[in-house]
Parts: C-alpha cells; sequence; structure tokens
C-alpha cells in the first residue's frame, strides 16, 4: 500500500514539473517579442535581393532644399462615395483628444493638419536653433508637426536643444519626426557626431531573415531618437521590391511580400516598444514603381487583385499591429481609380481602400507635397484641398504653409470641406499624440 502511495505521489510531482516547465517556456516565449515576427521564427530569403547591382535609391534625400512651384492649376478628385470605416470604441486618449478639439478654434484645427519643416514654418534656411523666430511662427501657425533633415542636425547637444525649445513653443506638443531608415536613409546614423548607429539597409536584414535582428535595429533606432528628442520615425518602409532594378532598392526588406510583411511587424512592434511613432510607406506600394515622383508623375500598373496578393500585404501586417501613421504616396494607379490622380489626392486609394477595406483608423498622412508630382500640377491649396477631400488627415511639407492652410479655409467657408471633416482627422491627430504620451 505504501508503495502504491509513493507511486502515485511521484506521478504527480512529474506531471507538476511538467507543467511548470511549460509554463515557464511560455512566459519566456512572451517576454521576448523579437523572436516572434508576428509568429515568424525563420524565414526563407529567397525573396530578397541576391546580386550587387541592387539600385541604391536617393529618394529621401531628394526633399532637401527648396523647389519653386509653378504657376498650375490641376483639378483634383473626390472619387466615390464609399461607406465610412467602423471607428473603434471611444478610448480615454480619444476622449482627451475630443475634449482638447472642442476647445480650439478653427484655425487652430486647420495647421494641425500640415507636418512641414522648420525651414516652411520658419522662412529661414537652414534651421539649426529654435529661438524668436520659431516661438513667433508657432504662435500664428500651430502646426501638427516638424520633420527635420540633416542640414537641420550639426550635432548631439545642438539637436537636444534644438527639439527642446522648439516642443517648448508649441501650445499643443509637436510630432517630431526624421527619416531613419538604415542604410541610404539616415539622418542620425549617418552623422557621427549625433553619437548615433549606421543601421543597415532594410534588404540586409532580409538577407538575414532574422527577426530577431531587426527588432535589435529598432530597438537601437528608437532609444537613439528618443535621446535627442524625437518622438516618431518615418519608417519603416513597406514597399515590395518587384525586383533588384526597383527604384525604391534596398529600402525595402525584399521581392518576397510575406518576407516583407513580417519583418515590417517585427519594426513596428520594436519602434512602439520603444516609444516612438511609427509611419508605414509608401501606400499602395512603390515596389513596382515606372519613376520616382520626386521628378514628376509616376505611376504603378497592378490592378487592385494584383495589389491585394502582393504589395498590400506589409501594410495590413503593420495595420494589424496598430501602427499609428501610413503615408500614401503620388504614384498614379490608372488600374485601380481609372485616371492619373496622385494616389494621396484620390479618395477611392485613400478612403475607400486604406481606410475602409484594409480598416486602417489611424493618421493617414501624404507623401511631401514639395516633390514635381504634385509641384507640377497643383497649388499647394489646390493639392491640400483635394487630399484632404480624399480622406488624408495630414499634408507633409506643402511649398507654402499659409496658401495651403488659407486655401483650406477658404474651401471650409464655401462648403467644399466641412468643418466636422477637419475635425474627424483632427481628433485621429490628437488621439495618436495621447496615446504616444506626446500630449499628456
Amino acid at each position: 500500500m505504501k508503495e502504491k502511495h509513493n507511486a502515485v505521489l511521484s506521478t504527480i510531482i512529474i506531471l507538476l514539473s511538467i507543467a511548470l516547465l511549460c509554463g515557464a517556456g511560455w512566459l519566456l516565449w512572451q517576454v521576448l517579442p523579437q523572436k516572434q515576427a508576428g509568429g515568424v521564427s525563420s524565414i526563407d530569403t529567397g525573396g530578397v535581393f541576391t546580386d550587387d547591382s541592387t539600385v541604391q535609391p536617393s529618394r529621401e534625400p531628394a526633399y532637401e532644399g527648396d523647389k519653386t512651384v509653378p504657376e498650375a492649376a490641376g483639378s483634383q478628385s473626390t472619387g466615390s462615395e464609399t461607406t465610412p470605416a467602423a471607428e473603434p470604441a471611444p478610448t480615454d486618449s480619444a476622449s482627451k483628444a475630443q475634449a482638447l478639439l472642442d476647445s480650439m478654434t478653427l484655425e487652430e484645427k486647420v495647421y494641425q493638419l500640415f507636418y512641414v519643416t522648420p525651414e516652411i514654418l520658419t522662412g529661414k534656411d537652414p534651421v539649426t536653433l529654435a529661438g524668436d523666430a520659431t516661438k513667433t511662427a508657432l504662435e500664428s501657425y500651430p502646426v501638427g508637426g516638424l520633420v527635420y533633415f540633416s542640414q537641420n542636425l550639426v550635432d548631439r547637444e545642438q539637436t537636444v536643444n534644438l527639439l527642446d525649445n522648439t516642443q517648448g513653443y508649441s501650445k499643443i506638443p509637436l510630432f517630431l519626426g526624421v527619416d531613419e531608415e538604415g542604410g541610404t536613409v539616415s539622418r542620425i546614423g549617418s552623422n557621427p557626431a549625433l553619437g548615433g548607429t549606421a543601421v543597415d539597409s532594410m534588404a540586409s536584414y532580409g538577407k538575414k531573415g532574422d527577426p530577431s535582428a531587426v527588432y535589435e535595429a529598432g530597438t537601437t533606432i528608437a532609444k537613439e531618437l528618443t535621446g535627442l528628442g524625437f518622438n516618431m520615425d518615418f519608417a519603416p518602409v513597406a514597399d515590395v521590391a518587384e525586383s533588384a532594378k526597383a527604384v525604391i532598392g534596398t529600402r525595402s526588406f525584399g521581392t518576397d511580400p510575406q518576407l516583407c510583411a513580417s519583418l515590417v511587424s517585427v519594426m513596428v512592434k520594436s519602434l512602439s516598444t520603444g516609444k516612438v511613432v511609427s509611419c508605414l510607406k509608401h501606400f499602395p506600394g512603390y515596389g513596382s514603381a515606372s519613376g520616382d515622383d520626386h521628378n514628376g508623375s509616376a505611376s504603378i500598373s497592378k490592378s487592385l487583385d494584383e495589389l491585394e496578393t502582393s504589395d498590400f500585404l506589409p501594410f495590413q501586417s503593420g495595420i494589424a499591429d496598430g501602427v499609428p501613421f501610413v503615408m500614401v504616396s503620388h504614384l498614379s494607379a490608372p488600374q485601380v481609380t481609372g485616371d492619373d490622380t496622385p494616389s494621396d489626392l484620390s479618395s477611392k486609394i485613400v478612403t475607400e481602400i486604406l481606410r475602409n477595406k484594409l480598416g486602417f483608423t489611424g493618421v493617414i498622412i501624404t507623401d511631401s507635397h514639395q516633390m514635381a508630382s504634385i509641384t507640377d500640377h497643383y497649388s499647394p491649396a489646390e493639392a491640400a484641398v483635394a487630399a484632404l477631400q480624399a480622406g488624408a488627415d495630414m499634408v507633409l511639407m506643402p511649398n507654402d504653409l499659409k496658401a495651403a492652410a488659407d486655401g483650406v479655409l477658404a474651401a471650409v467657408q464655401a462648403g467644399t470641406l466641412t468643418e466636422s471633416r477637419i475635425n474627424e482627422s483632427v481628433l485621429r491627430i490628437l488621439t495618436a499624440k495621447y496615446q504616444a504620451g506626446i500630449i499628456q
């Protein structure tokens, strides 16, 4: 009888030990998100560039420098009517954002819709200090965000002071953003005086196929950005490169949609954990673009079905992980929209597909409105109004901030834009700021 009792006791102890080991393994899996990659621990890297002739892109640096706006007018398309995307249930952040929105004037709300460089804001070039000119400009033009380029970032002490002073001058705390993708697009890592890390290109991480390495890269970027005072990164690139010759080049994780989707997911999670707002770009997908929209009109020839089975996958992955921002490019997609309207001015792309079909409820921002694909055809006011009519929430870098804002205000007065439409976008912007802790 005693032997039988001991056998039962031994069995119970063994079962308990197994249960404890399983529990410990589950907990370990939970605290190592860098190993999850959306459920992927190892990736087939056959869809990554394998030759040495991969295009080295130079799209983002072309944002820097002034461009002259030609006196050319274009027509803006509001697209067909669509059923609005279902809005999520109000959260504490949304409730606080609504209260702040209710206290704002129409002019304050309109300026929140713009994300500009310090040069566009102040009229000074280049801006490396934030003093009276910045303070006065923010009082007159209370924009939603400021994006900085290499010319603004001299060294670590100067950058910290620049961002800290700028934030201190703003009535409503700002998104302070930068393009820090790694590889060829790096404002921090490429400047030794800032003490940053030169993170490799995303294509190199695609070749490795190691989610933990991507997570570590995101952690490094987030730590260095927040250490300087930035709270937003215009990254990751979610484009699926069609080939090694694609315009997007090594900024893409590769040519395989599933690989790109997995690694985009990891980067979004990593930046979010590091308290940095991330932004997927460049919807609906730059991987098969016929040219560079910095230099003029560019397009993609894919159908909606083709985009859904390839280019959309990384965007859907990031959206599922709660990415706060998505940037829409100026690419035209005639097989989807039926015309050559830039994507960020098309309600078919912005509202019907990104907002409703893909279910994105965060902030939709245009690509830079200083690009020739916009300036060759639209005035700053026309482009800003068209983007908002299409469903975008923020306009990035209009050539003339006041002209663009005045155009939006005039559209509200004329009834071509409603104040309720403005309120929808501002509420999303303010909610994102509360969620990120930018507004306390």
